[in-house]
């Protein structure tokens, strides 16, 4: 009976795997119809402790993961940004997927999975994906690091969606971890200090949209 009840096991796991790469997969393909694109974009922070007014931006992208950025002001963005999870992703032999059920998200019907990775000793803890299994699209993404704590996106897609591109995009951050910017585009990646104890448990937003997209031009 023990036995039996191993294998059973063993089977059940290797199907749930088998479905987390098979939307994994799924994923991957729509990401990889970009070649390259630009877009203009408008970066607002709401960072406790920090007053930062909305910025413009222009964000170049180029297989498989050259990005520029270039602002019109300071913007805080999260350190693990745009193309962090999609590298990943595409290292299909840097992590392992797991199925862990299914949730709404959006008021849609979503699989979540996460994503284990295989370096132990690697910077990404942890990382876990919300897809919509209909559209390959990921709906919601939370990355955890050693030194840059946890951060959670919310995709919102419209007009280039079958190119896995958000029309916006929302980061939540713990402010633990951040710092004063210094330059055009910084990380938040400062851990607090004693005389910090007011924004311990806060949390920060980060709410980007896009707009013109200009998808394989060249």
């Amino acid at each position: 009976m023990m036995f039996r009840l191993l294998i059973l096991l063993f089977v059940s796991n290797m199907v749930w795997g088998q479905d987390a790469n098979k939307t994994v997969a799924s994923v991957i393909s729509q990401m990889n119809r970009v070649k390259n694109y630009s877009v203009d974009a408008r970066i607002k922070s709401d960072i406790p402790l920090i007053k930062i007014f909305p910025v413009k931006a222009k964000i170049e992208f180029k297989q498989p993961d050259e990005i520029k950025m270039k602002t019109q002001g300071i913007a805080i963005l999260p350190k693990k940004g745009f193309t962090d999870l999609a590298i990943m992703l595409k290292n299909k032999s840097s992590y392992t997927a797991i199925f862990t059920g299914y949730e709404v998200v959006q008021k849609i019907k979503t699989e979540s999975i996460t994503l284990l990775p295989s370096n132990d000793a690697g910077e990404i803890v942890l990382a876990k994906i919300w897809v919509d299994i209909d559209e390959a699209l990921i709906l919601k993404s939370q990355i955890t690091t050693r030194t840059n704590g946890t951060v959670v996106a919310d995709y919102q897609y419209g007009k280039q969606k079958e190119f896995g591109l958000p029309d916006e995009l929302t980061f939540s951050v713990d402010v633990k971890k951040f710092k004063i910017p210094k330059g055009v585009v910084v990380d938040i990646n400062r851990t607090i200090t004693a005389e910090e104890p007011k924004i311990q448990g806060k949390m920060g937003t980060i709410h980007i949209q896009f707009s013109n997209y200009r998808i394989n031009n060249h």
